[in-house]
């Protein structure tokens, strides 16, 4: 083969592998890919997820907000120094944030969408009914589809630093 011709074949092999439009998802290490294919989903359809677990929220059921986490989920809390990784755990922080009546309402967010997984990141406000107290924090939700409804995988929120210029 002349030299030429093989670097041209070469070079188009390589581009060929280079050039997918669509998002790539490898399967899971632990073998749990529940489905073969890609869920279809919208920003729209992320945000909503939000808005699915600020309603639970505001039933004052710690196991209703639990029930939007995937059981090996990691809920890292806005107002606990304590990382939440099982369910009960979870629900044991839920059970005292929920004390005050929290709502939350997002001021900005970024959404990203991959094969059955999403990531909302962005900043928020909680407003407390009990005491009339709010909180500003930056969060990132991050999502999976289980084959059946989006589950949180991990939950990160922390409140805004005081001073905005560092």
């Amino acid at each position: 083969m002349q030299p030429i011709l093989a670097l041209s074949l070469t070079a188009s092999l390589l581009l060929a592998g280079c050039s997918t439009s669509a998002p790539v998802s490898q399967p899971p290490a632990n073998g749990d890919n529940l489905t073969d294919t890609c869920k279809a989903t919208s920003q729209a359809e992320i945000a909503e997820l939000f808005e699915r677990w600020n309603q639970s929220l505001l039933t004052g059921d710690p196991s209703r907000v639990v029930a939007n986490y995937a059981v090996d989920s990691v809920l890292l809390p806005t107002v606990s120094n304590m990382p939440r990784m099982t369910p009960e755990q979870k629900e044991d922080y839920f059970h005292h944030f929920l004390e005050n009546q929290p709502s939350g309402k997002i001021d900005s967010r970024t959404i990203q969408l991959y094969c059955n997984t999403a990531v909302d990141v962005g900043l928020y406000t909680f407003t407390f009914a009990k005491t009339g107290a709010q909180v500003h924090a930056r969060f990132t939700y991050t999502y999976k589809w289980d084959g059946q409804q989006w589950l949180i995988t991990s939950h990160h929120s922390s409140a805004m630093p005081e001073n905005k210029d560092h």
